[in-house]
């Protein structure tokens, strides 16, 4: 198997290299620090300097991985931001920066990698439960939550360009005790990953366009 992840860093990036790498597949993963991919190249992994919030750093990413014919593809770079608790407004600094990162990088993403797929390929982007409108029930971090519901429309409108060649979706991967979502998280990374790469195993074309949680419950938008 062939895979690439797309911010490998730390946390849930960096723990999909770690199960992939123990099932035996061939990664290529990105980073955007020096001391990330020293980290990565440890595990035996193809590293790629790569910051999804820099045009540049992303327009040199498709000729990276000319030739590669990837199985499975994770989009997983992503930042919270403000903590806020109702309606404050956020500065233009922490919207640019989240939107940036978590639907503007995306959208480079995607159309750097579309030639890379394999037949069959299955695409990921990791989003949140807090960025669907039917379940939500706090506005806590509405920012957060306004760049994820955007991100599973960008996700949406991949799987309706690629269909037929590959089946996207995207995650919540759950309330993971990572550095984003902190040590009261409900489960650890190796829980997350694992369900998640279970669920990319089993999705069919059939499935594209759909939103899972990462024990492969489906969730409302």
């Amino acid at each position: 198997m062939n895979v690439l992840i797309v911010g490998a860093s730390r946390g849930l990036g960096l723990e999909f290299v770690r199960q992939y790498r123990a099932a035996g597949a061939r990664i290529t993963a990105t980073a955007r620090d020096d001391s990330a991919l020293v980290r990565l190249g440890e595990y035996g992994v193809k590293g790629i300097k790569l910051d999804v919030a820099d045009a540049a750093s992303v327009s040199g990413l498709a000729w990276q991985i000319d030739g590669e014919r990837f199985d499975v593809v994770v989009i997983n770079a992503g930042v919270y931001g403000p903590d806020t608790r109702g309606l404050e407004t956020p500065t233009q600094a922490d919207f640019d920066a989240v939107m940036h990162t978590n639907v503007l990088g995306p959208m480079r993403v995607l159309p750097q990698i579309a030639e890379a797929l394999a037949p069959g390929a299955r695409v990921a982007i990791l989003s949140s439960k807090m960025g669907s409108i039917a379940l939500r029930a706090s506005t806590s971090g509405w920012l957060y939550r306004a760049s994820k519901a955007a991100v599973n429309s960008v996700m949406k409108d991949a799987a309706l360009t690629l269909a037929g060649k590959a089946t996207v979706i995207s995650f919540h991967p759950g309330w993971v005790r990572t550095d984003m979502g902190g040590s009261g998280a409900d489960i650890d990374a190796s829980t997350s990953i694992a369900g998640m790469r279970t669920v990319l195993a089993s999705v069919k074309p059939s499935d594209t366009g759909s939103f899972f949680n990462y024990d492969g419950q489906r969730l409302a938008w």
